[in-house]
């Protein structure tokens, strides 16, 4: 069976890898690596950390490149890959421009897709904004949809996708955090803890969504300033090197007295720090899932999520942008032992680490 991954980004390596891996070590694939490198930088950390080494670069990034720009070059550039090697079975991850074109091209070629972490949803088509209709284009043209948890599986469900093409699996970034978190952690984190937490505890944040450019930033920026003062933590900072987040956040926190900001991590080094923290602020979709792993308390920058396991659980817990709300929300679980324990103890929801062992399967059984 003839397989291409395909994916642009960080967090679809992150979460594509631990699959690319499985398939090349399960007998009766030919599996073959497509990477659009939406993201360039952040994506070769990862394919190195893994030991991916892609059969197709189509180093498609490009400063200031629009969504429309992004997509039209994904589709020219994606469908010689799909006519030289002919796959049986295309699959990609997530909810990026890359998997709504590359779902949409393996649709026009009459070729099977399998979306990876299906069923995802906020019900609200402009947050997070694109990959809310990102998702829901792969959801329409996919073959196979790889549920990471029984609520996505329901979500499909209701929108008339046949039981039979769901395959509730885990979601693989579990798989990849298991991984990563045996590997040594990095000197750079070791040196950062040894410097900053000595008696501290440590603040991890991280924000870059497009929903919360402008106010959103500037009101995020002014609850860390407001935390910092308490003088018992420490704020670590890894800043996303889109502009729109780069000047609000330089502007209003550099030389900040127990505020570090940081250039943007590598994977590797992110999980390390992540196990060292108290508490973690973020926007971002792969760190709510992430940090229930390690027992972290999580609060989520954002107004709704599409991942209401965590919340449900009790790891996480949606805090918005308003800057009253987030100072309000950290302090209680940094002051009430009993709060903090609570979400700290709370069950993971996202998967046992054996995710793409069970979409290698589920591969195989369909040709059966």
């Amino acid at each position: 069976m003839k397989i291409l991954s395909v994916f642009g980004t960080r967090p679809e390596a992150v979460k594509m890898a631990p699959i690319v891996k499985q398939l090349a070590h399960t007998a009766g694939f030919e599996s073959r690596v497509c990477v659009t490198a939406q993201h360039r930088q952040m994506l070769d950390q990862v394919l190195s950390l893994f030991e991916i080494k892609p059969d197709y670069d189509l180093d498609l990034m490009r400063a200031d490149q629009s969504l429309a720009q992004l997509s039209a070059a994904i589709f020219t550039n994606l469908d010689p890959v799909f006519k030289d090697f002919k796959p049986d079975w295309v699959l990609a991850q997530g909810d990026t421009t890359t998997v709504a074109i590359t779902s949409l091209l393996a649709y026009y070629h009459g070729i099977k897709f399998g979306h990876v972490e299906a069923g995802l949803r906020t019900y609200d088509k402009w947050q997070p904004f694109p990959e809310e209709i990102n998702r829901r284009i792969a959801g329409v043209t996919a073959d196979l949809h790889f549920a990471p948890t029984e609520w996505s599986r329901q979500n499909l469900l209701r929108e008339g996708i046949a039981d039979e093409m769901i395959k509730v699996t885990g979601n693989t970034v579990i798989d990849a955090l298991q991984f990563v978190s045996t590997q040594p952690e990095p000197q750079e984190i070791t040196q950062l803890v040894a410097d900053k937490l000595k008696n501290a505890k440590l603040i991890l944040v991280t924000a870059h969504r497009r929903e919360n450019f402008g106010q959103p930033m500037e009101d995020i920026c002014r609850a860390l300033l407001e935390l910092a003062k308490r003088g018992d933590v420490e704020i670590v900072y890894p800043v996303h090197l889109n502009p729109n987040v780069q000047e609000p956040v330089n502007r209003l926190l550099s030389g900040v007295e127990h505020i570090t900001l940081l250039p943007p991590l590598d994977y590797l080094p992110l999980v390390h720090l992540m196990k060292h923290a108290t508490l973690i602020l973020t926007d971002s979709g792969g760190i709510q899932e992430e940090a229930p792993a390690f027992g972290i308390p999580t609060l989520v920058l954002r107004d709704v999520t599409e991942r209401p396991e965590g919340v449900q659980a009790g790891t996480l817990k949606l805090v918005g942008t308003e800057t009253s709300f987030i100072v309000q929300e950290a302090k209680r679980l940094l002051e009430d032992e009993s709060a903090y324990a609570e979400m700290a103890k709370a069950a993971n929801p996202y998967g046992d680490g054996h995710a793409a062992e069970k979409i290698a399967q589920s591969l195989l059984s369909s040709c059966e």
